[in-house]
């Protein structure tokens, strides 16, 4: 079979990334080699979430990074290619004029896709990653505008569910109160049924603090959420600026992993947690899961 090379845009509210993989006969079967993944810290949710619109200045931005990520995907000789936006860009009243003049000059098409196809790409990507699917697992992605949950038990999965609480929707105060109550009620519903969940973590917070605990389980990936509240409790009183000098934290990550914490700890709260596996993926890694996936049906 051919070697074919994927790359997946990932537009988030905080970061906007480029995967690049590609097949490779000397690895085992149905793996991808990674090539290349860069991450830039545009924040568009700060201006959506606080003006409703992507600001002239960042759209433009946008448009030159997209510019160098055509670029990069010609010099690694890209074959697929999928880009996809996600919460910022759902709620901007000028996201689909700003993807449209985006493909204008770059030939990019982005995606604007709902918070359940979301869930359906994280989970997909939980499927060729996590191999022990015995148990009940809650599925938590934390971005910057939204919460991707999905919850399976002995690998099917049950329910997917997408909540407007996102890092940066907390820091701009934008997180309805009715919001935190249907993730209250959608995840109370569960534990009504189904008991000793572990949640598994997706998100570059989520590896941050894992990383910060020091404490690598190197068999399961995992921290305990005692762990995970003591850290938080170390970073909270601290201001962005003694964060990045004490934890060697970049500036777009120094103030959104408070309420990255908040999240995690608020969800094993509810649901019982004490456990948080954290594998190293999230949704540009999904994106290429499923162009690969389509690929190999076509090549059958």
């Amino acid at each position: 079979m051919k070697d074919r090379t994927f790359a997946a845009i990932d537009i988030g509210s905080n970061a906007v990334r480029l995967l690049i993989k590609r097949t490779d006969d000397d690895e085992q079967e149905d793996k991808l080699k990674k090539l290349l993944l860069l991450r830039v810290p545009l924040r568009l949710g700060f201006d959506v979430f606080a003006k409703g619109k992507v600001s002239d200045k960042k759209a433009e931005n946008l448009l030159r990074l997209m510019k160098a990520y055509r670029q990069l995907m010609k010099i690694y000789s890209v074959d697929e290619m999928r880009a996809c936006a996600t919460s910022a860009m759902r709620d901007a009243e000028n996201g689909k004029e700003l993807i449209e003049e985006i493909e204008d000059k770059t030939g990019i098409k982005i995606e604007i896709i709902a918070g359940e196809e979301e869930a359906q790409i994280v989970y997909n990507n939980h499927v060729e990653y996590h191999g022990d699917c015995d148990g009940n697992y809650l599925y938590v992605d934390v971005g910057g505008g939204s919460t991707e949950i999905n919850f399976l038990t002995d690998g099917e999965l049950k329910k997917s569910m997408s909540f407007n609480i996102g890092t940066v929707r907390i820091l701009t105060d934008k997180v309805n109160q009715e919001e935190w109550k249907r993730l209250h009620d959608e995840l109370q519903n569960l534990i009504e049924t189904y008991k000793d969940i572990v949640i598994i973590g997706s998100g570059g917070n989520i590896n941050k603090l894992y990383k910060l605990a020091k404490l690598k389980n190197e068999e399961k990936n995992s921290f305990s959420v005692d762990e995970l509240s003591r850290i938080y409790h170390v970073l909270k009183p601290l201001s962005v600026k003694q964060r990045m000098k004490m934890f060697d934290l970049k500036p777009d990550r120094a103030d959104v992993i408070i309420p990255a914490s908040e999240i995690f700890l608020n969800v094993a709260s509810i649901t019982g947690a004490k456990e948080i596996v954290v594998p190293v993926i999230g949704v540009a890694d999904g994106i290429i899961d499923g162009l690969y996936e389509s690929w190999k049906k076509c090549e059958s």
